[in-house]
């Protein structure tokens, strides 16, 4: 049996969108293994389909059948620690999975590339999948069904406050709100700002993430469906964030933080609950440079 084991993502990171994101200490956990039908198991509550409509098995599934291999069925047992729906990498954490999984149990067919630019094809959005397998903060585009990324690693002196509402968001619902055509400045304003984000978190420059993860693309569109989100992103700069910007598609804020402010998860939780969100909870991550990892484990024996 293999154990995969897949971290969180945050992407877009402001002014990146669709090509910044980066990896966090919060972890997906996968148990695979071929069988003579599909089973699927879960280790918490998290809802999922427990039939071949399950993200990882159809995912296996779909790279059994482009490698041409037989696949009568799989035992998957799901630890799902990423929320669903809430910005944080969780759909491209099942896919990540299935395919890493499935890659492995045919002997490593497609090389490490390979799955990547599949993993990206099928998820659409690289900055959340590439990150996903290869740890760090990535910096893609893709061309031609093709990712060119540069990964850089993550200093240990950064914490990532994730300030997660108790709603969700789809994606596909707040990528309609988003504009058809954006003027010319707007594009200007955002390249100069995505190119800082990266230059910053590789060189220390954490002072630049205030202006850097400011965005004109998406985030004015987006934050108007998430209650409170205006008004948290705030809060977070007036507590001293180094940057503040929406994870991915929402409702997830992203708070940038010295990783000596430990105080700060306490204070945004104590001023949300006086705000009236109660159920808000906030996670204070490390990032992850380690990517999705897959290790051979003992036979479920069931």
């Amino acid at each position: 049996m293999l154990e995969i084991t897949v971290p969180a993502t945050s992407a877009n990171m402001g002014a990146g969108f669709d090509s910044l994101g980066l990896a966090l200490g919060l972890y997906n956990r996968v148990w695979l293994e071929e069988d003579d039908r599909v089973r699927v198991e879960t280790r918490d509550q998290t809802p999922v389909p427990l039939d071949r409509h399950n993200l990882v098995y159809k995912t296996a599934k779909y790279l059994f059948d482009v490698c041409g291999r037989p696949l009568e069925g799989l035992h998957i047992i799901q630890e799902s620690k990423i929320p669903m729906a809430r910005g944080l990498g969780s759909s491209s954490a099942c896919i990540v999975a299935g395919l890493m999984g499935a890659n492995r149990l045919m002997g490593e067919p497609l090389s490490r590339d390979a799955v990547i630019d599949m993993a990206a094809a099928m998820e659409g959005h690289p900055d959340n999948s590439t990150p996903a397998i290869l740890g760090g903060q990535v910096t893609a585009a893709m061309e031609n069904g093709k990712v060119y990324c540069c990964r850089q690693e993550l200093r240990g002196d950064l914490r990532f406050a994730a300030i997660i509402p108790d709603f969700e968001l789809k994606t596909s619902v707040a990528r309609a709100a988003l504009p058809k055509e954006v003027p010319h400045k707007d594009a200007v304003f955002n390249l100069s700002r995505a190119a800082l984000t990266a230059a910053s978190l590789a060189t220390g420059a954490y002072h630049n993430l205030r202006v850097s993860m400011d965005d004109c693309l998406h985030q004015p569109y987006r934050v108007g469906m998430i209650r409170g989100g205006a008004q948290t992103m705030r809060r977070c700069a007036e507590m001293g964030a180094w940057g503040v910007y929406i994870s991915g598609a929402g409702p997830t804020i992203m708070a940038v933080i010295d990783a000596g402010s430990t105080r700060f998860a306490e204070e945004i939780g104590a001023w949300l609950a006086e705000e009236g969100f109660p159920g808000w909870r906030v996670s204070c991550l490390a990032p992850d440079n380690t990517g999705t990892t897959v290790e051979e484990v003992q036979p479920s024996g069931n």
